[in-house]
């Protein structure tokens, strides 16, 4: 590590606009970031991780200013080009070594436009969003020499195709030409790196760039990311709320708290001897990877899906040929009354289409689907509405799924309102269920976007719950989570399980928090199931090759925190 850091952050305070919960983003922040190290900085959403790498990149949004500090940023390049100055001034002394440090604040656009992408790269968290989906990734990873260097196309071309081998992007020609939809989410992700790491700049930020993904991309996205950083020595500002990825990558950790910059410290020891409390309740709140002792369930099966398969035909436009994408393969599985079953899986494994065929969202192609030994899966009409209510679903963006113009008391009481319960039956069922959740009644005269997403997950359930399930679908309903809100909201679901003898199918591909609330597990691949059995058995002693490689992908693996949720796996009786 270098004695001088890279880059500087001195008493940096951001200030919010007027009439937003507190007046700052940031408050006073000090931090030094070295080259040659990886610097994760943790913390809820809100705490001003984000904010800070917009203030480095000169990106803040509008209405979003600095109000005092500086961001000093010593680069190797400006130094020697300030020496180069000073040698034609005839000032033949030799800064070279000595860094040199700018306030980026005091930077002109002009400025900034020259050290973005070249001195300092940027990873985003939501690649499809910060890619143009009208350019090819060619185009778009191309567009930085373009802009900062003057290589001929031909020179251009290589690089792209280089960074991409790079980056382990399979058929790097093929994807090269490819638009950004017609990338995983994996892959367009390490587009993404491979932009950023162009002009291998001496600064690389990344914001959240692995929240969304399986495991298995994540664990390559944080491999890819770790061998980048040693082999080019650039210096890494990770921002995260996941503390398994900390524990896999951080050199140092840095803990944010409302804007405020709370602990800091070397990663073994802020991740096994945290100090500030807000540090040791996100590292409590943290699942472990190991189920806890089985626990007693009925034998009594509500529901049995057996041989279920879902297949999706699409054709390419001025295209004869048809592909044809097998989401839901010969699919059977039983579940007990009143049990957790998890499936779990990769994007594209087919657990939500799985998901969705059982609540009635979508046809099946063939099998049966046995809901207390009726099958409701080829129901219309009214046959179908009686069952209709018995299986409800909590999807796993509680914001997309609201509608934004209507109160989301309204929107709990219209299930009631639509099985023939009055106006003032519907409202106070609303009210019942506010409070079961978690919520202030007053809550239900407001608008979705009032909300933390934790408050719009319990909203979501307390509307699935509206109509009485026996059976309660819930599609990734903490993915996008922080690790605390993540734990209430794993709570308030086995406390419902057990309040309601509600029986859950909880789809997820975070295996931490399926091994903590999971009876059964299926695990699924390419629409098919490879492996189920009691959650102990299957975490425990992993049988097929595909689970024994996810759950050997989970961030943080070798690292157990202390348990906070006592939520104990099945046996059957």
């Amino acid at each position: 590590m270098m004695t001088s850091p890279l880059l500087s952050i001195k008493q940096l305070t951001v200030d919010l606009p007027c009439g937003s919960d507190r007046p700052y983003a940031v408050n006073n922040v000090s931090l030094d970031l070295y080259a040659n190290e990886i610097l994760c900085i943790v913390g809820e959403s809100g705490s001003g991780k984000s904010i800070l790498s917009s203030a480095i990149m000169g990106l803040l949004p509008d209405g979003v200013t600095v109000s005092q500090g500086e961001i000093l940023f010593s680069d190797h390049a400006l130094a020697r080009e300030s020496d180069r100055n000073e040698h034609d001034k005839g000032n033949t002394h030799n800064h070279v070594d000595k860094p040199i440090y700018r306030d980026i604040l005091t930077f002109t656009d002009a400025q900034m436009r020259a050290i973005r992408g070249a001195r300092i790269g940027m990873v985003f968290q939501d690649p499809m969003t910060a890619l143009n989906p009208l350019k090819t990734i060619a185009n778009q990873i191309g567009e930085m020499f373009r802009i900062h260097t003057k290589l001929p196309k031909r020179v251009i071309h290589q690089k792209v195709l280089s960074l991409l081998n790079d980056v382990n992007i399979p058929n790097p020609e093929q994807a090269a030409n490819a638009y950004p939809h017609e990338l995983s989410g994996g892959q367009r992700q390490r587009a993404m790196i491979a932009m950023a790491l162009a002009l291998e700049p001496v600064l690389l930020i990344a914001d959240e760039p692995t929240t969304a993904l399986d495991v298995t991309t994540q664990s390559h996205i944080l491999t890819l990311i770790r061998e980048l950083q040693i082999r080019k020595g650039t210096a890494v500002l990770f921002i995260t709320h996941d503390f398994g990825v900390v524990a896999d990558i951080a050199t140092r950790v840095a803990v944010m708290e409302k804007g405020n910059l709370v602990e800091q410290g070397n990663a073994d020891d802020l991740l096994n001897h945290p100090t500030h409390p807000y540090t040791q309740s996100l590292i409590a709140a943290v699942p472990p990877l190991t189920p806890s002792d089985v626990r007693i369930i009925s034998k009594e099966i509500i529901l049995t899906v057996n041989s279920v398969s879902k297949t999706y035909q699409n054709h390419a436009l001025f295209s004869r040929h048809r592909r044809v994408t097998h989401a839901v393969d010969q699919v059977s599985f039983q579940v007990p009354k009143g049990s957790t079953l998890g499936i779990v899986g990769e994007s594209g494994s087919g657990k939500s289409t799985l998901a969705r065929c059982i609540s009635k969202l979508l046809t099946i192609d063939n099998g049966t689907i046995e809901f207390n030994h009726t099958d409701i899966a080829h129901l219309k009409g009214k046959a179908l509405k009686q069952y209709r209510h018995a299986i409800q679903m909590v999807f796993q963006d509680p914001y997309a799924s609201l509608n934004p113009r209507r109160k989301v008391g309204d929107q709990v009481a219209i299930g009631p309102r639509l099985y023939g319960a009055s106006k003032q039956q519907a409202r106070a069922k609303a009210e019942q269920l506010f409070t079961l959740v978690g919520l202030d009644r007053e809550a239900l005269n407001r608008y979705p976007h009032e909300f933390s997403g934790g408050q719009r997950q319990r909203i979501g359930l307390a509307r699935a719950l509206a109509l009485d399930p026996a059976i309660l679908i819930a599609d990734e309903p903490v993915s996008a989570l922080d690790v605390s809100v993540q734990t209430q909201v794993i709570t308030l679901l086995d406390e419902l399980r057990t309040k309601l003898g509600l029986t859950l199918l909880f789809i997820t591909h975070d295996l931490r928090v399926a091994a903590q609330i999971c009876d059964q597990i299926i695990v699924m691949h390419a629409g098919k199931i490879v492996e189920q059995g009691i959650a102990s058995q299957v975490f425990l002693h992993p049988q097929h090759e595909y689970t024994q490689r996810l759950i050997a992908a989970v961030p943080g693996r070798g690292w157990n925190p202390p348990r906070l949720i006592d939520m104990s796996p099945a046996i059957h009786i």
